[in-house]
């Protein structure tokens, strides 16, 4: 008779937004993840696992150095006009797996593109951008670019490639 294995499951967790958008009057694009990981809870900040390689792709597309503190990466975003938000306020999570996301309650993106110059929306990966579509995009009348995810799940995609897509994304001339 074969032996049970025990299987380690991460539990099904209700997550709430517990850090705000990062935003300026003059902001005009909008990056939007889905919901913030338990180390960037953890931190405050968006971002914070290690190995997730959004601020490396940001340093590159915006010719700018590595930041390393929080401080120095709202200044960075904000220097470029850059606002950094979650399409979600709350959900059930399994860990940091966007796969697992339930019950959903979406922030009000509208606020901030009403309240600054957002003339285009990125979403940093499929989960934010579905979930954007489905509860966002009617409120802001805006389509979203679906760019690669950063994430350390997604290591299929090089750092290269997302440096690419990252910058035709900041840098093409209209929707």
């Amino acid at each position: 008779m074969p032996t049970a294995k025990k299987i380690k499951s991460a539990a099904r967790t209700f997550v709430t937004h517990e850090f705000p958008a990062l935003f300026a009057p003059d902001s005009e694009i909008l990056m939007l993840g889905s919901i913030p990981s338990p180390k960037s809870r953890e931190q405050g900040f968006y971002y914070g696992h290690p190995q997730n390689r959004f601020w490396k792709v940001m340093a590159q597309v915006l010719g700018e150095p590595l930041p390393a503190t929080i401080d120095e990466k709202k200044k960075m975003l904000l220097k470029h006009k850059i606002a950094l938000w979650d399409v979600l306020d709350s959900c059930t999570i399994v860990g940091a797996s966007d796969t697992s996301i339930e019950d959903v309650t979406p922030n009000d993106i509208s606020k901030i593109v009403a309240k600054s110059r957002i003339k285009r929306i990125l979403c940093t990966g499929a989960t934010a951008h579905k979930l954007y579509q489905k509860y966002c995009e009617s409120a802001t009348g805006m389509p979203a670019i679906k760019l690669p995810s950063t994430s350390p799940a997604n290591c299929a995609t090089s750092l290269e490639k997302l440096v690419e897509a990252y910058q035709q994304a900041f840098f093409v001339k209209k929707l």
